[in-house]
């Protein structure tokens, strides 16, 4: 870790629990790594039936003084039941749950003429329904247990901006939903109620364009469109997954204790110009 992560870190209480949707590969894998690092208990969701190599070599990496541990857990975050029943049992082991990171979203290359109805529900299904009973199932258990927890969404700038080569209007649109639901629920949650409850802080994060398994998928399926994106930004370059685990320690710990409502952007400066 650099000085910015060991400094993050102690505003990190080891050992308590932290929940990664989406978490078996790619940027969700990268941020429950960093909470990890700083001693968290971290347990990642995804539906895929076992995680990616990519968690394996992640495993390998923990580190036994660091204080923290990684768990897989196998869910998809549409199978609501389930989701409520599991967060319920990581509070339930864990006394509350501290923070949870939703990165679980789903993604399709289609042009918006050709769009079925059926598509977009199922887009919508994950991305923004999935994000919005995770953040449920998890401030049920913080008003529980009495947490003053921190809830991330990770968003993406594509829902405050068309993304130049990509026919991707559902999977943005669904984005820009997940922003604002960001603020509404933080609305609702941050203040501290006379029963005790509330306290939880809610925000999204908005990447810009990152070398994930999913944007990999995108330059094979449209030619040109990685070099397309490495000049829109003022560092003329992708960004690696590891470079928003700061980010995730900070959204996560008291470092951030006065921020909620917010969408931070870390793209590169590719919304700046």
């Amino acid at each position: 870790m650099d000085d910015g992560e060991d400094a993050l870190q102690q505003c990190l209480r080891s050992g308590v629990a932290f929940v990664v949707t989406g978490g078996a590969r790619g940027l969700g894998l990268a941020m429950a790594e960093a909470l990890v690092e700083a001693g968290g208990k971290v347990y990642c969701l995804d539906r895929l039936p076992s995680p990616d190599d990519e968690y394996q070599r992640a495993l390998e990496r923990v580190v036994p003084e660091w204080g923290g541990s990684l768990q897989y857990k196998q869910l998809d975050v549409n199978d609501t039941a389930a989701l409520n029943r599991l967060m319920e049992d990581i509070a339930a082991e864990n006394e509350g749950i501290q923070g949870v990171i939703a990165a679980a979203g789903i993604q399709q290359l289609t042009p918006a003429i050709d769009y079925t109805a059926e598509d977009v529900n199922k887009m919508l299904q994950t991305n923004y329904t999935g994000v919005f009973m995770t953040a449920q199932a998890a401030a049920r258990q913080m008003f529980k247990y009495k947490n003053r927890g921190s809830i991330c969404f990770v968003a993406s700038m594509s829902g405050t901006i068309a993304n130049k080569g990509l026919l991707s209007a559902a999977y943005n649109s669904s984005k820009a939903a997940v922003i604002q639901l960001s603020r509404n629920l933080a609305m609702e949650w941050s203040s501290v109620k006379e029963n005790g409850e509330g306290g939880i802080r809610v925000n999204s994060l908005s990447p810009g364009h990152i070398v994930t398994p999913m944007v990999l998928k995108n330059f094979e399926e449209v030619p040109g469109l990685r070099e397309t994106w490495s000049q829109a930004n003022m560092m003329g370059r992708l960004a690696e997954t590891s470079e928003f685990k700061g980010a995730a320690l900070f959204l996560m710990s008291n470092a951030s204790t006065f921020m909620t409502g917010s969408n931070l952007i870390i793209d590169g400066g590719h919304t700046a110009w």
